[in-house]
Order: structure tokens, then sequence, then C-alpha cells
């Protein structure tokens, strides 16, 4: 008898306990990025302030590293639902419209309040392409600086004819075009490994990423050519986001606001650190030469006015704005 009178109040107690564990919502985020990298860490503190602003309603799984998705992969994952939530270096995707390139203009934003200038200008444009995909906008993160990495010295652009360049995006393809380079396209997670095979004798990159790879290992110069900054962008299927209740978007937001702000910060601090450990690790640091940087200059004058041929009233607006 007493165990029939039990009964109902156990299984109550269970129900009890279970709902917590039924309302709890689980995103997956991929990355193209190392677990160390700057961006990465800044996710990971961005879904510990989201499990914790939500109660534990709703938590992220990261997945760096190109390990769920590779880097072209995760905006189109998104956008149909196979993952919730990426973060994509956003100009990898300018083929689809010229103002997820904005930021690799070359030489048009070359520091880190001019970019983020940059991406006050532009943010809303990219907002509204994104949205009309499916997609919410949470933050940007800038990487440091560009430089350019190479096998063998260069005091001027035409040393780099005939070398192996490598390309990320549209970008840095048509430079490696305009500088009479042989342009081979190589994501972050390959390209330790095209670097120690001489797939990739140049390319410009940050150093973050030189470091990430250990580029020390197979490239002797680095040229602080500040030819960019581009940006990673985080973003959430907006399905996804609008099935959160209230008050887990806004803590979605809010952690996301504080993610922006923390990781402009970071990536300026990082710089130098890196910068540090290129000179330590034995590379050859020095500025361009007065003739690599006005080659480098034209070469990014002929981009931005394609850029701007591209992206048309539009875009305009945007470098108008931006150079208010």
């Amino acid at each position: 008898m007493l165990m029939r009178t039990l009964g109902p109040v156990i299984a109550a107690g269970a129900l009890a306990f279970a709902a917590p564990a039924m309302a709890q919502t689980k995103w997956n985020l991929p990355s193209a990025y190392p677990a160390d990298n700057l961006h990465s860490e800044n996710l990971a503190q961005f879904a510990k302030d989201v499990e914790a602003a939500s109660g534990g309603k709703l938590t992220i799984t990261l997945h760096p590293n190109a390990s769920l998705f590779k880097a072209p992969e995760i905006k189109r994952a998104v956008q149909t639902g196979q993952a919730q939530a990426g973060e994509v270096l956003i100009s990898l995707h300018e083929n689809e419209d010229p103002i997820f390139g904005v930021d690799v203009v070359p030489f048009l934003a070359t520091s880190f309040e001019a970019s983020k200038k940059l991406w006050a200008a532009s943010r809303a444009a990219v907002e509204k392409k994104l949205a009309s995909q499916g997609i919410k906008v949470l933050y940007a993160m800038p990487w440091p600086p560009q430089g350019l990495f190479s096998k063998t010295a260069v005091e001027k652009v035409e040393d780099l004819k005939g070398a192996k360049w490598r390309a990320y995006n549209a970008g840095t393809s048509r430079i490696g075009e305009a500088v009479g380079a042989q342009a081979v396209t190589v994501q972050q997670a390959e390209l330790a490994q095209a670097l120690a095979t001489g797939t990739v004798t140049a390319l410009i990159t940050s150093s973050a990423t030189g470091t990430d790879v250990k580029i020390w290992e197979s490239i002797p110069y680095f040229y602080d050519i500040q030819a960019w900054l581009p940006k990673n962008v985080v973003f959430v299927n907006q399905a996804a986001f609008d099935a959160l209740d209230k008050p887990t978007q806004e803590a979605v937001l809010k952690a996301a606001a504080a993610a922006e702000e923390r990781g402009w910060a970071l990536a300026e601090t990082k710089t130098k650190q890196y910068m540090d450990q290129l000179s330590a690790k034995g590379m050859k640091l020095a500025p361009p030469s007065p003739e690599l940087k006005a080659g480098f200059e034209k070469v990014g004058t002929t981009l931005t006015d394609a850029w701007l041929a591209k992206a048309g009233d539009s875009g305009k607006a945007v470098i108008d704005a931006y150079k208010k």
C-alpha cells in the first residue's frame, strides 16, 4: 500500500527534475581555427557567458580547427540549420556579395582604430545581407594587421613574381595575380602542411596565423606591411535564435556585445605578443622598403577601384561613411 501511495509522488518528482533538462537548448558552433587561437579563446568565453547568463538554459559547444565543418562550409551549415551558430572569416564569402570583402580591400583600413570605424560603417550592410539569408550577426572581431611572409627576401613587389602564393579569399587571390605570383587556395587548417611541403612560399596573413602554424619552421622573412585587418564574424541561424525565450535571447546579445568589446582589445594586445614570438623564433622582421610599400599601395589602389566597381552604390555609401 505504501509503495502504491509513493509511486505517483516519485513519478512527479522525477518529472520535476526532468523539466529543466528538457528545457535546455544546445547549440553547436563550428570554427576553422585552433582551440588556442585568439578568436577561439574569445568564443570559449562567449559560450561560458551565455551559459551563465541564461542560467544553463542555453549551452554552446564549440568545434574548433574545422573539426565539424571546413571554413568555406560553415556559413552554409548555419544557413541551413546543420549548425545553430558559427564563426567565419567573412571575406571568404566576398564572391557572394562584395560587402563581405570590404575589410580586406588592401590599405583601406590598416589600424585597429580604422578597422573598427570601417566595421561601424559596414555593419548594417553586412547584417542586412546575412539577414536575407536567415542569419543573425552576433559580433565581429579583427585579426592582427596582415603582413607579408616570404621564403626569400622581398625588396619590391616584382620579387614575388613566380612565388607560390597562398590565397584564402578572393582578395588575396587578386593580390597574387597582381604581383605575378602563382595563387593556390589554402585554408588555415591545411596551411602548416602546405608550408612544410613547399606548396606555399609567400603569403599575406596575420602574425597570429603565423604563430598558429609555426611559420618560422618554413619561412624566414616577415614584412610588416599592415595591409588590412580582416574580421571574423560570429552569427546564428535566425530561426534558432527566434526559438529562444526572451531572457535567453537577451543573454546571448549581452554576451555577444561583451565578446566584441573584449575581442577587439584582445587582438590588439595579442598582436605585440605574436610579433615578439616571431622574432624570438629567429624570423627576420622588418618594415617594408619604400619600393615594396609603394608597389603594394599601387596594387591596393587598383583593387579598391575594382571593389567599388563591383559593389556599386551600396559599396560607395559604405566607403563614404567610413571616410567621413
